[in-house]
């Protein structure tokens, strides 16, 4: 039985002007282990759906499977405790899961909880080459676009989410969760899972941009990030060493272009 997203719970709102019971929709977060060959590589909090986008865009992003077709099972097994994601996987990726391994759990808030060397924290990215063109029309709306897609979000308040736009065809995918890094993996999963290219699009994020979505956006040859807030700094470096487009406050009809910003057209005048 699937668990539920959110739960409608009882509180006490206290207000200027006075206080009064209230009942509000709070998003569900449970412990995820994410399990290749019987070793439990990761234990990450994040919403109870779409485990099996999540668990392959974890294994894709972090570099544990290069490929689908290095997955040989995959079930979900759901536990009191938690969520049990577990991989069998084809050839020896043995040394892969090693390097990549997470000892800790990581909070929803951080991405990179849990690798235990700095290397690891700070590793070498592939170069995104992939050339779409995006208008800046589609820019300055796509986090207007992806709103229309958050479900669990119009109950709660409380959880982000990642989409794909693609250009001439708006958002086309979109994954929520309790952290930014989980809604990106599980779109990038659910985009493996149903043959789409990353390439061809650009991801669109309800959060600042930060070291880890940069870091998943390049291994997943996504060559465009399109974010509701600010980058970090790193970020940016980052970003312009691997390639990768960052549009940035994505809001109100505007954004901020920063690296490789050639794949945006811009059809309105520089202001003096």
């Amino acid at each position: 039985m699937a668990r539920p997203l959110s739960r409608s719970l009882p509180g006490l709102s206290v207000q200027s002007d006075g206080q009064l019971s209230v009942r509000r929709n709070l998003p569900e977060e449970v412990p995820v282990a994410v399990v290749f060959d019987g070793t439990t590589q990761a234990v990450m909090m994040a919403s109870p759906g779409d485990i099996a986008d999540f668990a392959h865009g974890f294994a894709l992003s972090e570099g544990f499977i290069t490929r689908l077709d290095q997955v040989e099972d995959f079930e979900v097994v759901e536990h009191e405790a938690g969520i049990e994601a577990r991989f069998w996987l084809t050839g020896d990726r043995s040394q892969a899961l090693e390097t990549r391994r997470r000892k800790m759990m990581g909070p929803v808030g951080c991405g990179l909880c849990g690798i235990d060397s700095l290397e690891e924290a700070t590793r070498a990215l592939p170069k995104v080459t992939a050339e779409p063109r995006l208008s800046s029309h589609e820019v300055a709306h796509a986090t207007d676009d992806l709103r229309a897609q958050q479900p669990l979000h119009d109950q709660t308040r409380a959880v982000h989410a990642a989409g794909f736009l693609v250009p001439g065809q708006g958002i086309v995918l979109a994954r929520e969760d309790v952290g930014r890094h989980n809604a990106l993996d599980k779109l990038i999963g659910a985009l493996a899972l149903q043959g789409i290219d990353p390439a061809t699009g650009a991801f669109v994020l309800t959060s600042r941009v930060s070291v880890e979505l940069i870091q998943k956006s390049a291994m997943a040859g996504c060559p465009v990030l399109i974010a509701v807030s600010a980058p970090t700094a790193h970020a940016l470096r980052l970003a312009d060493q691997a390639g990768i487009t960052i549009a940035a406050f994505a809001r109100g009809g505007g954004f901020d272009l920063y690296s490789h910003p050639h794949r945006i057209t811009t059809e309105t005048p520089d202001v003096p």
